[in-house]
């Protein structure tokens, strides 16, 4: 590919990443699969068809491009994202081998966090409560600053202990979100249906 050819790609990745950026996944889609088709092994073009098949619930098509950034970069960075696909095509292995990656290589905690919680939700929809609570219970809550990935962990643990039956767990997990965030999720609402 030429330079004019790479500048004219280069353009229209942009106008892709901006379609994403909108929240127009299909326009992004549509812009990105001619380029990834010219330049397979350009990463940022696969990861972004990824993330935008990702987005539009296109499971298959999302690990494929995915995969091909995982494989061209090496990267874990859309690790979570590619586990919750697997997740949702019932591929239980491949989500514990990808969280088992994450965590061995423990990129950053909001990373890190979010493979958690996909992990967890696996184990969830296997209906094995206990391991997916035990799972986010090894994340311990801050005791200085909190960030958005500490409140998404202990929302997604109130969740989980209110699906178990352990309603007294799940306000007070609850409580802690909302008393950190009155406005994360829903938590106030979740709260106040457990009260």
């Amino acid at each position: 590919m030429g330079p004019a050819r790479a500048a004219r790609l280069a353009v229209r990745l942009k106008e892709a990443a901006k379609a994403f950026d909108r929240e127009q996944y299909v326009e992004a889609r549509r812009m990105l699969r001619p380029i990834a088709q010219e330049a397979p092994t350009a990463a940022s073009v696969r990861e972004l068809l990824g993330l935008s098949n990702y987005r539009l619930g296109r499971w298959k098509e999302a690990v494929r491009e995915l995969d091909a950034f995982r494989e061209l970069t090496g990267s874990v960075e859309q690790h979570p994202v590619l586990a919750d696909c697997h997740r949702a095509l019932r591929h239980w292995r491949e989500v514990e081998t990808l969280w088992s990656e994450l965590r061995d290589a423990s990129p950053s905690a909001p990373l890190v966090a979010e493979g958690r919680i996909v992990a967890a939700g696996a184990l969830a929809d296997r209906d094995d409560l206990p391991a997916a609570i035990a799972l986010l219970m090894a994340s311990r809550r801050p005791r200085g600053a909190v960030h958005p990935h500490h409140l998404r962990v202990v929302y997604a643990l109130a969740d989980l202990r209110e699906r178990a039956g352990d309603v007294p767990g799940a306000r007070e997990l609850f409580a802690w979100v909302v008393a950190r965030d009155r406005v994360f999720a829903d938590a106030a609402e979740r709260l106040a249906a457990l009260d």
